[in-house]
């Protein structure tokens, strides 16, 4: 599914990849590991179109991103979901209308968006938060709608950049369950984390980075 070949990154004088390889299946719960500037948001980023690589390529279901012209990004983007640490949500809008946007964004009947919102608040344990605002949920709620949003328009890949950074132990450790749970859905799942506690726990797949480099990888377990 994700195919990424000898992939180097710089801004200015920073390397923040240099020659990155490796793959990811369809169906693949894969952790991207590494402290703080070892180059995983980036990653993500290209992964997403956000920019090119100054060297390498990067395939997505057979077909080079690198290579696509701006008017084709947003239906590569149509294919992922996105969940942040800090959650981007809008303030002034509900629950239920922080879901609804993307599906407004891909033109979805408008018909359509009660049904499908109230399944997916109901898959991320949010059917009683619908009509909140925000600033009236908890943080790991609030990666929970995060985490809603991405799926609303059932995307084949979903990204996730530190979505336990800013929770406790047992919120963060909630909340990789519940991508455990929409991976073994049929979504392949890419995590980005520094929390060397949870991916010692859930043991999949591992890409580690640091200073731009990747590392040895580390295999999924047998028991997996």
């Amino acid at each position: 599914m994700i195919k990424v070949v000898s992939v180097s990154k710089r801004f200015g004088e920073v390397v923040a990849l240099e020659d990155v390889t490796f793959e990811v299946e369809e169906g693949e719960f894969v952790f991207v590991m590494g402290p703080s500037g070892a180059g995983k948001t980036t990653l993500l980023r290209l992964l997403l179109r956000e920019f090119k690589p100054e060297k390498g390529q990067i395939f997505f279901d057979k077909v080079d991103i690198t290579k696509l012209r701006d008017k084709e990004i947003p239906s590569l983007r149509q294919k992922i979901g996105v969940v942040f640490q800090d959650y981007k949500l809008l303030p002034e809008r509900t629950i239920r209308e922080n879901i609804e946007v993307p599906l407004a964004v891909i033109n979805v009947p408008q018909a359509e968006w009660t049904a499908r919102v109230d399944t997916i608040l109901k898959l991320v344990g949010l059917e009683k938060r619908s009509e909140m605002f925000p600033s009236q949920l908890s943080g790991g709620e609030l990666q929970r709608v995060a985490m809603a949003r991405a799926l609303i328009v059932n995307p084949k890949l979903i990204l996730a950049d530190e979505p336990t950074g800013n929770l406790d132990w047992d919120t963060a450790e909630a909340i990789v369950e519940l991508f455990e749970k929409i991976n073994k859905e049929g979504k392949t799942v890419i995590m980005a984390t520094h929390n060397r506690a949870i991916v010692d726990k859930i043991k999949n797949r591992v890409i580690e980075l640091k200073e731009g480099k990747m590392l040895k990888a580390r295999p999924k377990t047998e028991e997996q």
